[in-house]
């Protein structure tokens, strides 16, 4: 992979998924923001992804409605009850407050959320683990997906 998310990305992957804001068609998906006034479409060929998200469209990685992906299609392994920690979090509010400070939003939620040291350790020690993941996968972040060979211009 080119360029690598931060890794608090991971963490709005989960809530997308614990929220259940991620829906599958064949080769697509739509996710839903954490405050649920936009969707994103995520289109993927082989192990080329695109999305219309901010992070995957401009900065040129995979943002969270990629890695919500990712991680439905097995391709970075977390585990269930890790995700399911993360529901009902507005990701979005946390990131305007804190000026996109991701570090400084994931803390809140854990504060949030009333988390212990050891639960914290656990959390991030897999989410770490799924990030080395993504960085072994030979993923391509593209603005647009080209799907197979167009013949007179169909």
């Amino acid at each position: 992979m080119q360029k690598l998310p931060p890794i608090e990305k991971f963490y709005e992957a989960y809530s997308a998924l614990a929220d259940k804001r991620v829906t599958v068609e064949g080769s697509s998906a739509i996710v839903t923001s954490s405050d649920k006034t936009k969707t994103y479409k995520v289109e993927w060929q082989d192990n080329t992804y695109s999305s219309t998200d901010n992070a995957t469209l401009w900065q040129g990685y995979a943002g969270y409605p990629v890695l919500s992906v990712l991680i439905l299609q097995k391709k970075l392994s977390v585990k269930d009850d890790i995700i399911a920690r993360f529901c009902e979090v507005n990701w979005n509010s946390l990131n305007k407050k804190h000026k996109r400070d991701y570090r400084a939003a994931l803390l809140e939620v854990f504060e949030q959320k009333k988390f212990t040291k050891e639960e914290i350790s656990q959390i991030e020690t897999a989410t770490k683990q799924a990030f080395e993941q993504l960085k072994s996968l030979p993923l391509e972040i593209v603005r647009k997906v080209k799907r197979g060979n167009y013949i007179n211009g169909d």
